[in-house]
Parts: C-alpha cells; structure tokens; sequence
C-alpha cells in the first residue's frame, strides 16, 4: 500500500495521515470549499476539492469520493469516523472498484448497523441482552402487553438509531400509545426506517465499551474497555480507560463477549462492542459501532498501541501481530470532547473566528485537533475543535493532568465546553468513581458556570477600581487578596449558604 485517501475532515484526517506517515505511505484528502485552508488539507501530499460546503454534497458524496481516489491512484480509502464511515453501500462501492476499504465489509456493517440483527446475532451466543421484544414492534395492543410483561419504565427504541433518536422512556402504560408514534416518526425522519423494538429501562446503566481488532485470518482480540458514562443528549463528552468499576472477572467476561460478537459477523479492523452496566455489575449487549471511535486515543494511551496503524495493517493482509495474552492495562487515559458549544447555554453551537488558540502540553499530555489560532468555526459540520487526552501511572494521576491541561488550553473568540470539562473532573461524583449516564442531568446546570464567570469577573473589577484608586488590595493569612464584598455578593453568599 503506498498511498491513502482519507475520506474525512479536520482532526481525525490529521490523526489517520500522521499515522501513514511514519509508515511511509502517502495521503490524500479530499476537502469541500468551505476546508479549502483546512490543516488537513495543508498536510496531505496531495489534495482534492469534491464538492460544496454541504456535507451531502462533498463528504457524503461517495462516487465523487471514489473517483477521487481513482484519479489520485490511491491504493486504499480510510473513512475516519462519521460522515460514510459505517455505510455499507460505500464499503462495498470502494472494494467493487478495486480501490481497499480500512475498515470492516458492508455485509459486516449490515448485520451490525441494525439494532435488533446484532441483538439477535448476541443472543444467538448467550451474550446477555437487556430484557425486551426480539423483532420490530408492529402491533400497537401486543406491544402493550409486552411491555407490561417487561415492566415500567420501558425504553423504545430506533433499530436504525444512534445518538437519542427515536427513543422514547415511557414511566407508565398511559404514556406507551403516544411515545411509540413520536419514536417511530422520529425514527423515519431521521433514518428512513420505522422499525422501533422495545427494553427495560435500566435506570442508572454506565456505558462501557470494548474495543476489538479483528483481521482477515479469523482473528479476533479486544483491548480492554472504556467507560463513556459522561453524556449530554445520549452524546459522549469524557471517556476515560479502564474503567473505574470493572473487576478483573466482569473485564474478562465483557471481552469475551465483545470478541465473540465481532467473530459473528466476521469482523475485520478497528470495532467497539458496546454494553450497558447496571448498578450490580450487569451487563447487557447494547450495539456495535463498525468504525473507529472518536475516544479511540483512551486505548492506545493505555496499550500503546496505534488503531490506525493496526486498521492499516490489517488492511493489507497482515495477521493481527499479537495475541489477546500479549497485551496489558498500562496506567489510566482521560479525553474529554472540546466542542465550540456553549455549555452555560445549554450546550448550543457557537461559531467565530479562533482569535487565540494555544494547546497544553507537557507529560501525559496529547491533543488531537485540526484548528489553528485565526481559523473560522465552521457552520456546516460537527463543532468540535479537538480532543484533549491525558494519561497516568493510575486515574487520579490521569485526572490531576486533565484539570492542568484545561487550565492551560487557551482558546479565544468562540464557547468552548472546556469550563464543563473541568466541572466533571472537579465533581466528587466523577473523582470516586460513583456516577452515570445521568451526570449532567443529576449534578450539572448551565447556570453553575455562570455564577463562576460571575463572581471572577466581580472580583477582576473590583481588584482594578483598587488599582485605580491606589489602594493596594490587603492579603489574609492565605495569601489571597481579601476583597470586601458588594452587598449584592454578600446577600447571595446568605443565600446560598
């Protein structure tokens, strides 16, 4: 193989061509008119204009794509994540024109794309599923009495779905009827596919995840877990490897589980097999995502191992160069999503110009990204400027560097959601270990860091009309200045006490 195009933008373009640059291999990109100045772009040894700013235009333009790779001479296409990364039809259309796909096979995809084919392929293997109706839901008075049987509160679900569409938690048999309509019309909005089935809700699941490698030899590892509890909107927002909560036995029994759903569907490259956990330390088979993952550095961090590396190699033929045995938990990783979002506004895109942008650095410390100080945020695609990672002798450690790194990660001009980063990992509820899926909606809101701008900015006026009038601020024993508070901050300090 000596040359890739990299059908994706911004970081993870960046982070895939990196990787086939220290193996010596060439890389193309592909950019719309709205990346024509992209880092992506600027760095590959060739590049390609496919199309409009609309993603449906460029990177969601799988022909244009192919022909690209054909007139560049590509040998191989890696679709990163998002955009035709998990389209089976795109997988398909790659290897039908002779060009290899980094990634799993379009027959994989389909088995594993649709909710319930991969619940039925788990059960078919004793993997653990959550309690629920093994096929589609078509008869409103059936689901009913099903759902009764599972028992209240019940989740609907889009077979089709991902990331909160088309599911509905119904508390109650008087909600049922109207739910299941609003998450089958949702689901057909949103997929093009009605097909909704029914679980019982797990009311405080963790999210943990195995990542597997599987080759074109029948090969079949996992690389531990990572725990992606930490959500706003059914989103991930940190992650973090390993998990705090696994003992040795469950970890074992997860990877078991996760590798043999991969060998199902034979799966080839980078996968993850995701469970939910619930508070005994149950856990249920919940999907699989056929990609590589945006939290994928977690891993390597605790591996050392490269994912892109691995998806390339195996890619060209070669068989996964080790075994399940080989491998081993090296310390603990942390990442956390820096998204141009405004998280005091409940979390609402912002976009701007980066008017200063400087990143942490420093042991431990690794940061993805594909923006540079002077870059507009662009409208057209997801909003996120990079992914911050840390990594230490154990989490604590890891933790401790992450709250370094936010503090020195400078961006200027635009919301980031690196004040809630920091939230998280201040919170007693993340720092032992004891929390879920429901953080935000338990511990966080948006109002909380808007008292923090607050009271800094009061403290920074206050502190200059000091300098102004010559009157130098008195320090108490702690050697903080001892300003005199206003009486509006006095009076809420009352209140909140």
């Amino acid at each position: 193989m000596k040359k890739i195009l990299v059908a994706n933008r911004g970081e993870i373009a960046l982070r895939i061509m990196r990787s086939a640059r220290e193996m010596g291999i060439k890389t193309v990109a592909v950019f719309s008119e709205a990346d024509r100045g992209a880092l992506h772009v600027r760095y590959a040894d060739e590049a390609i204009c496919i199309g409009p700013a609309a993603s449906s235009q460029s990177y969601l333009s799988a022909h244009t794509i192919i022909e690209a790779a054909k007139a560049s001479g590509a040998d191989a296409i890696h679709p990163g994540y998002g955009f035709l990364s998990e389209n089976a039809a795109f997988s398909d259309l790659v290897t039908k024109s002779g060009i290899i796909f980094i990634g799993p096979t379009g027959d994989s995809m389909r088995m594993m794309g649709s909710k319930l084919a991969a619940k039925a392929t788990a059960k078919k293997y004793n993997i653990p599923l959550v309690p629920g109706t093994d096929k589609a839901i078509d008869d409103v008075a059936e689901a009913k009495k099903i759902a009764a049987q599972v028992g209240f509160p019940i989740l609907i679900k889009a077979s089709a779905g991902g990331g909160g569409k088309g599911m509905r938690i119904v508390e109650n048999e008087n909600q049922f009827e109207e739910q299941l309509k609003l998450a089958i019309s949702e689901a057909t909005s949103s997929f093009g596919d009605g097909a909704v089935f029914i679980e019982r809700y797990v009311s405080s699941p963790r999210h943990i995840e195995i990542q597997v490698l599987g080759d074109k030899h029948g090969n079949v590892v996992h690389l531990f877990e990572r725990e992606c509890s930490v959500q706003r909107r059914h989103q991930k927002v940190v992650e973090e490897a390993p998990s705090s909560v696994l003992d040795e036995k469950t970890r074992k029994e997860m990877g078991r589980c996760a590798v043999q759903v991969a060998k199902a569907c034979n799966y080839v490259g980078a996968g993850t097999v995701e469970f939910l956990l619930d508070e005994n330390l149950n856990f249920y088979f919940l999907e699989m995502n056929t990609r590589l993952q945006v939290e994928h550095p977690v891993t390597e961090m605790i591996t050392g191992l490269d994912l892109v590396k691995e998806m390339i190699k195996i890619a060209m033929g070669e068989k996964i160069s080790f075994k399940q045995e080989d491998i081993s938990i090296n310390g603990h990783s942390v990442e956390v999503r820096v998204y141009a979002e405004d998280p005091s506004n409940d979390f609402l895109p912002d976009i701007g110009k980066l008017r200063s942008y400087k990143i942490p650095q420093g042991p431990g410390v690794r940061v993805d990204d594909g923006m540079e100080e002077g870059m507009e945020i662009p409208i057209y695609y997801d909003p996120m400027i990079a992914k911050l990672i840390t990594h230490g002798a154990d989490r604590k450690e890891a933790i401790g560097r992450m709250i370094r790194a936010i503090d020195e990660y400078e961006i200027t001009g635009v919301q980031t959601t690196l004040p809630f980063c920091k939230f998280v990992m201040t919170h007693e509820a993340f720092t032992s270990g004891h929390f879920d899926t429901h953080f935000v909606k338990k511990y966080f809101s948006p109002g909380m860091l808007l008292s923090e701008d607050e009271e800094e900015s009061e403290l920074a006026a206050m502190l200059a009309v000091q300098a102004v009038q010559k009157k130098p601020a008195a320090f108490n024993k702690n050697g903080t200045a001892d300003v005199q508070l206003s009486k509006w901050k006095s009076a809420r300090s009352r209140l909140n006490d």
